[in-house]
């Protein structure tokens, strides 16, 4: 029996330093590193490496390797949902609570219902056998809500507008907005996996208690965090995975994904503490770079275009189109509402616009337990990659030399912090 270590040391350097390369050559394009990641994951998948040489994929990415790689791609994705988590703060949110949640509802509820009118009209279509219409209808309507706050971080961040009133407004927004989509998503996985409106509700309830326990539980974290700190910054770092992974352990058994857990673990998690913000970052620094990759690669070689019928290529545009104009429309229009000129609310809307990371996410989870077919899978990918290159380059044109959108002098366009943003 061979080894299955040996394909496992030629598929790892493959797919780390073929991620990094896409990563690096579109930041020089003035874009985020998750559209070249995802790039990278799709050229390794079937749409074109599997296309134009399967010998070499099967050779560099065999099917011994598959499993073990998804799994590590797996525990990459739990850690980073932690980190985001833990980044979530909404209690800064006091000063313009209004009107951020005025523009946070609606970029979440107008892309909703746009979204489940077409899904309306995808479930004959592209909606996989046996599924249910009403689970369908949901996911899709929540897969089209969706910010990415970490990619929307990076990209203010390389602006320098992350210390402006139009950054610390749109990171607010998107705060809110990933909250609400992840609180709606939990309903949404319940609900498809349990099969029953009763089995469904089980699960929440089940979740809600967990998130609830947690917060309980805070002083006492927080108590073991300062001791462990005191003691060693290893045990911080241990503490904090044991943490994640078990919180991802309770929320799948209580029937919805285990990426729920690793998020609330997050936002459960004291701020304030340096070890922990050390320990987090060191977590950051090895996972995002070494083993997320394993995740946009399992995701490429789930999104296969040659599948794809040229009439569904029209849905694509149909998806793309309701997208952008649900997400951009509904946080513009909330942001005029509130009282905003058009140009500022335009920049708002753009931003929001900004799917990235988040959306594969919720794409991944998707496709896992069964709610969409790879078809549908494939024509959401394209929605999430066009929407987060977009932003940045529209968001240029929407600003122009608007002072309140043009970083200060003061800034430096060179801050190491971003480069934690995905």
């Amino acid at each position: 029996m061979s080894d299955p270590l040996l394909p496992l040391l030629l598929a790892l350097p493959v797919v780390v330093l073929v991620c990094q390369a896409g990563g690096r050559a579109v930041g020089l394009l003035g874009q985020p590193p998750v559209i070249g990641e995802i790039l990278a994951g799709i050229l390794l998948g079937p749409s074109l490496l599997g296309w134009l040489a399967p010998s070499v994929q099967q050779h560099l990415l065999p099917p011994s390797v598959l499993p073990i790689t998804s799994t590590l791609g797996d525990l990459a994705l739990l850690a980073f949902l932690f980190v985001i988590g833990l980044e979530l703060d909404l209690r800064s949110l006091a000063a313009t609570r209004g009107a951020v949640a005025a523009v946070s509802v609606s970029g979440v509820l107008i892309p909703m219902a746009l979204g489940a009118a077409l899904a309306s009209a995808l479930y004959p279509h592209l909606a996989p056998p046996g599924v249910g219409r009403l689970p369908f209808t949901l996911f899709v309507a929540v897969a089209l809500s969706i910010t990415a706050f970490p990619v929307l971080a990076r990209i203010l961040s390389d602006r320098g507008l992350q210390g402006t009133r139009l950054g610390a407004f749109a990171l607010a927004c998107a705060a809110v907005d990933d909250a609400l989509a992840w609180c709606l998503l939990t309903a949404v996985v319940a609900l498809s996996t349990s099969g029953t409106v009763l089995s469904a509700l089980t699960a929440l309830a089940l979740t809600g208690a967990f998130a609830g326990a947690l917060t309980l539980l805070r002083p006492a974290l927080l108590a073991l965090l300062r001791w462990a700190a005191r003691t060693s910054e290893d045990l911080v770092l241990a503490l904090l995975f044991a943490g994640l992974c078990l919180s991802a352990f309770t929320t799948d058994e209580a029937g919805v994904h285990p990426a729920f857990g690793a998020f609330l673990f997050g936002t459960a998690v004291p701020r304030g503490i340096p070890a922990v913000e050390r320990g987090a970052a060191r977590l950051r620094a090895v996972v995002l770079p070494l083993l997320l990759p394993l995740f946009f690669v399992d995701m490429g070689l789930h999104t296969d275009f040659s599948t794809l019928q040229a009439g569904q290529w029209g849905w694509g545009a149909a998806i793309l189109a309701v997208a952008v104009i649900g997400k951009w429309g509904g946080a513009a229009g909330a942001a005029r509402l509130s009282g905003a000129d058009w140009r500022w609310s335009a920049a708002v809307g753009t931003l929001m616009n900004c799917r990235g990371l988040t959306e594969l996410v919720v794409l991944a989870i998707g496709r896992q337990i069964g709610v969409i077919s790879e078809q549908l899978f494939a024509l959401l990918v394209v929605m999430a990659v066009i929407t987060t290159a977009a932003t940045a380059p529209v968001l240029t044109r929407v600003a122009g030399r608007d002072p309140r959108m043009t970083p200060p002098a003061s800034v430096p366009h060179d801050d190491p912090a971003r480069d934690a943003g995905r």
